[in-house]
């Protein structure tokens, strides 16, 4: 299935979390987008490996993705090796998409990082002639590079190269973060289970004041912010947002 869009997070919820009004948006917009979790989010605190993959399926069908799988490294010790590089490679060359949006390069939490790096190897890799993968039918894959890896922010502390107006579709982000009941606050998590930094009401209330911070800086609502290492090009002005003054 060729796919225009790509997220991929290490864990369930982190494109949820990241960039799923962008996904809403393109979307909607006719795009066809796919998740790819790289862990089952095993080593959470709180839910299952079977409560995870109840929740990222309720957030793939509020997102409206074409495809979500998970390749089931192991959370917390994956690594930036062959191994993972070969697996992820033979992912991107599965769906050829144009844009993979993935974790941040640099991230408190080092799973992040780490997976940040090993997307934005297997992305370069994924173009490379002469690294041979092979299909689920065993059929030898075709190079396949896509045009940018943008990096949503999961930390307080990056500057964003790039703003996407979500204004439109926030309330529909949040059922999809709120999906993941297990990992934040709603009406439907088990109060017996173990308090998290990211449990309480107090983080939904950081992650919607985020978006409002963002969304301020370009003149609008809501927004995400995204880096990019490499420069971002636009065809025409009218790509771009005016912010009252």
């Amino acid at each position: 299935m060729k796919l225009d869009i790509l997220a991929i997070g290490v864990h369930p919820d982190d494109v949820e979390l990241g960039c799923s009004g962008t996904l809403i948006n393109e979307i909607k917009s006719g795009k066809k987008a796919g998740v790819v979790d790289l862990t089952q989010g095993e080593l959470g605190t709180r839910g299952t490996i079977e409560s995870r993959y109840q929740e990222s399926a309720r957030a793939a069908m509020i997102m409206g993705v074409a495809v979500r799988e998970n390749l089931k490294m192991r959370d917390g010790f994956f690594r930036n090796d062959e191994e993972h590089q070969l697996k992820l490679i033979q992912t991107i060359r599965k769906y050829q998409p144009e844009i993979v949006i993935g974790n941040i390069l640099h991230d408190r939490h080092p799973d992040h990082g780490r997976a940040g790096h090993l997307i934005s190897d297997a992305c370069f890799l994924s173009g490379l002639v002469k690294i041979e993968t092979k299909d689920e039918k065993g059929a030898p894959q075709q190079k396949w590079r896509p045009k940018y890896f943008l990096q949503y922010m999961q930390d307080w502390y990056h500057e964003p190269d790039l703003l996407i107006d979500i204004s439109d579709v926030f309330e529909q982000r949040m059922k999809a973060i709120e999906a993941y009941s297990t990992q934040f606050y709603t009406a439907e998590s088990d109060p017996d289970e173990p308090p998290t930094y990211i449990s309480t009401p107090d983080f939904l209330d950081s992650v919607r004041a985020r978006a409002r911070m963002l969304g301020k800086r370009i003149g609008v609502k809501y927004a995400e912010g995204f880096v990019c290492e490499k420069k971002i090009g636009i065809k025409n002005l009218d790509a771009l947002i005016q912010v009252e003054t």
